[in-house]
C-alpha cells in the first residue's frame, strides 16, 4: 500500500492530476484523495481546478459531471463498472414520455442521472441543495421531481408543494435503510444524535414522525457534506449514521475521540467499491478510463448542473 501511495504521489505531478473522492469511497483512496466530498462539492471542485487531468474515484454519472463541467480536461475513471443503481432506474426516453404527459412542467432531476436524463432536465440537485432548487421554482409550476422518491418525498413534505409529481426510483442501499426502527436505534444509543441521509425512506418517516407523534426530535437529515459539518460542530460524543457506511471513515479521522455507530453495518454500496488503490494507480499510470460527454450533448446537459451549482 505505501508503494503504491508514493507511485500515485509520483504520477498525480507528474500528470498534474487532481484526485476527487466521494464520502462512500474505501477509505485508502479517501486517504490519498486532494479532495473527498459529497456530489455538489465534486462538481464545484471540479469545475473550479486548474489540474489537467481529473481522476474521479466515484461512480460513473459523477465523472460524466465533471467531464460536462470541465470540457476541455481528461475525466478518468479507475473502474467502468462503478454504476449507481439510482441512476439506472429512469432513462432518457422515460424522461421524455414522462415530460410529454406533463407538458410544461418544470423538470427537476437528482444530480444522481446520466448525461443524457440531465440533457432533458430543467435543474439538476443535490441532497444538499434540493429544497432550495424547489423553492426557486414558482410555486403556481408543475414540478417533475426524480428519480429518487424519498428525496422527493422528504422536500415534498418540507416545502408543501402539491403539484409535484415523483418518479418511483431509489438508491438500493438507502432503500434498505428506510426500513429501519429508528426508535429501537435511540435506545440502543441514548446519548447518540442521529444523521439520516434524505434518500433513506426512514427520512420521510421520521418527518411524519416528529410533526404528528414528536418521537424524532434527535434526529437530523442531512445530505452527507451536511453530515460532516453538523458532527464537526456538534458537542455531542455519539452519533448514530444513516447512510452509505464509507463515510465513517471521513468522521472518525476529523473527529477523534468521537464515536460513530452505523445504523446499518449491511449499508455499503458495492458501486462505490469498486475503486482500489490499485486501479487508481492504473488509471493514472495508463489514462484509464476516460469519461468523455459528447460536445452536443454536453451542451445541453451543462445547463441544469450550472442552475445547480448557482443555486446552492
Amino acid at each position: 500500500m505505501e508503494e503504491l501511495n508514493n507511485r500515485i504521489n509520483e504520477l498525480r505531478k507528474e500528470k498534474n492530476a487532481i484526485i476527487l473522492a466521494h464520502n462512500y469511497q474505501v477509505p485508502e483512496v479517501q486517504d490519498v484523495a486532494d479532495y473527498i466530498g459529497d456530489s455538489l462539492g465534486l462538481a464545484r471542485k471540479a469545475a473550479q481546478t486548474d489540474a489537467e487531468l481529473i481522476v474521479f474515484c466515484g461512480v460513473h454519472f459523477m465523472a460524466e459531471t465533471a467531464s460536462i463541467i470541465s470540457p476541455d480536461k481528461k475525466v478518468l475513471i479507475p473502474d467502468l463498472e462503478a454504476g449507481c443503481s439510482l441512476a439506472d432506474t429512469i432513462t432518457a426516453d422515460q424522461l421524455r414520455a414522462w415530460k410529454a404527459e406533463h407538458p410544461g412542467a418544470a423538470v427537476v432531476m437528482y444530480v444522481n442521472t446520466t448525461a443524457e436524463v440531465k440533457a432533458e432536465t430543467d435543474y439538476c440537485c443535490t441532497s444538499s441543495n434540493a429544497m432550495d432548487v424547489i423553492n426557486s421554482i414558482p410555486e403556481h409550476k408543475e414540478i417533475l421531481f426524480g428519480p429518487d422518491k424519498f428525496l422527493g418525498s422528504y422536500i415534498q413534505l418540507m416545502t408543501g408543494r402539491e403539484n409535484m409529481h415523483i418518479w418511483d426510483g431509489a438508491c438500493h442501499v438507502h432503500e434498505k435503510i428506510g426500513d429501519l426502527n429508528l426508535g429501537e436505534k435511540q435506545k440502543e444509543h441514548p446519548e447518540a444524535e442521529i444523521l439520516i441521509h434524505p434518500e433513506c425512506g426512514c427520512s420521510t418517516s421520521c418527518m411524519l414522525n416528529s410533526t404528528f407523534y414528536h418521537d424524532c426530535k434527535d434526529a437530523h437529515i442531512y445530505s452527507t457534506g451536511g453530515m460532516i459539518d453538523f458532527v464537526k460542530e456538534s458537542k455531542a460524543e455519539e452519533f448514530v449514521v444513516a447512510t452509505e457506511t464509507g463515510i465513517l471513515h471521513r468522521m472518525e479521522k476529523e473527529n477523534p475521540g468521537k464515536k460513530f455507530i452505523p445504523a446499518n453495518e449491511e449499508s455499503v454500496c458495492e458501486f462505490m467499491k469498486k475503486i482500489n488503490l490499485q486501479n487508481l494507480y492504473e488509471a493514472l499510470e495508463y489514462d484509464r478510463y476516460d469519461v468523455k460527454v459528447p460536445e452536443e450533448l454536453a451542451k445541453r446537459a451543462i445547463k441544469p448542473i450550472e442552475r445547480m451549482m448557482a443555486i446552492g
